[in-house]
């Protein structure tokens, strides 16, 4: 979108929504760093954008090609100087481990090009090959994938290295600085986390607008049409553009609190879910607690009664965790299948 666009879209919004314009607000913008100038970035600014998400990936030439992503670090460097001296507060980076061609020395390379930055956020995210579902994925070829093991090894040699930086590992694929809001909203065991990953935001209404965009409204989530033929026809009917939604179940709002509590705090107190529900979660978790057993035998988390925290091997598997509550997957404490986890 072009600086015009893009602000009589903001102004449009502030017509009908109160936004914050002080320096509390969070007015945030993922960009990539191959399209954006620096009087862009200015141009952000002065609508009231404070903090910038950049999409990198990986900074490795072959890996790049192998993706179909050239970019450049120095390209991606400049952006960054830009954000800051266009008054950005909060830079975060997005990688991803497990690409075609990744090595542990290539991937720590590009962990050394990006702590000189020092971004205040870091996501790295774990690459999912679906090529059945995202087409530009059939062009990667399977075989130049590295093994669920290097998986693992990426993984943990970033956990190492950025902690050794100084940044706090949130959990799951979020890092941030020790004065990072994020940190202290872990600390005082407010983290949430929503579709955009971890935030201090707890349960704020999320409007998405736009093809496919994904909204959160009180007990519903609905997602908007994937097409702009059939997006447009909704609007052009003065119909909400509304592809499919779904209205919580109490069990489901159960079982969200459940995996919030897993995900961001590490652990799950009894009496504080019993009391807010009005549960017996002994008795309503029954099933799930014999599935944890197998996971606590193998060091995953520490079961007590009354209480369930994630240990610190935990930590990277707390998706594993989390899945045992999930009502709508199936699996099985046999089968856990961490190197898919990773």
């Amino acid at each position: 979108m072009t600086p015009l666009q893009l602000g009589s879209l903001v102004e449009a919004l502030g017509s009908h929504f109160s936004l914050d314009g002080t320096s509390r607000r969070e007015f945030s913008i993922e960009i990539d760093p191959r399209t954006v100038a620096p009087p862009y970035l200015a141009d952000l600014a002065a609508m009231g954008f404070n903090r910038v998400s950049l999409g990198v990936q990986d900074c490795d030439p072959d890996v790049q090609q192998a993706v179909n992503r050239v970019q450049p670090i120095e390209e991606t460097l400049r952006v960054i100087d830009s954000a800051r001296n266009a008054g950005f507060g909060s830079i975060s980076i997005d990688l991803i481990y497990g690409l075609p061609l990744q090595t542990l020395e290539r991937f720590d390379r590009t962990l050394t090009s990006i702590l000189a930055a020092r971004p205040e956020r870091l996501a790295v995210y774990g690459y999912a090959h679906l090529p059945q579902v995202f087409k530009a994925q059939r062009q990667i070829r399977t075989e130049d994938l590295p093994s669920p093991s290097t998986r693992l090894a990426l993984l943990e040699m970033t956990i190492a290295r950025l902690t050794a930086a100084g940044y706090v590992y949130i959990g799951m694929d979020h890092f941030a600085l020790p004065d990072d809001e994020l940190v202290r909203a872990q600390a005082e065991g407010k983290l949430h986390r929503n579709f955009q990953g971890y935030s201090t935001r707890a349960h704020c209404d999320i409007i998405g607008m736009g093809v496919s965009s994904i909204g959160k409204v009180a007990h519903l989530y609905a997602q908007n049409q994937k097409t702009l033929r059939d997006y447009y026809a909704a609007m052009a009917a003065n119909r909400l553009p509304v592809l499919r939604g779904v209205a919580l179940t109490q069990d489901d709002e159960i079982r969200r609190e459940v995996i919030q509590q897993i995900m961001c705090n590490d652990v799950i107190e009894f009496a504080a879910l019993g009391s807010y529900f009005g549960i017996d979660p002994g008795h309503y978790f029954a099933t799930e607690f014999a599935r944890l057993v197998p996971l606590a035998g193998d060091g995953l988390i520490d079961l007590r009664p009354g209480r369930i925290a994630v240990t610190e091997t935990g930590r990277l598997l707390r998706r594993n965790v989390a899945m045992i509550f999930d009502a709508y997957l199936t699996c099985t404490a046999a089968a856990p299948a961490y190197s898919r986890a990773i």
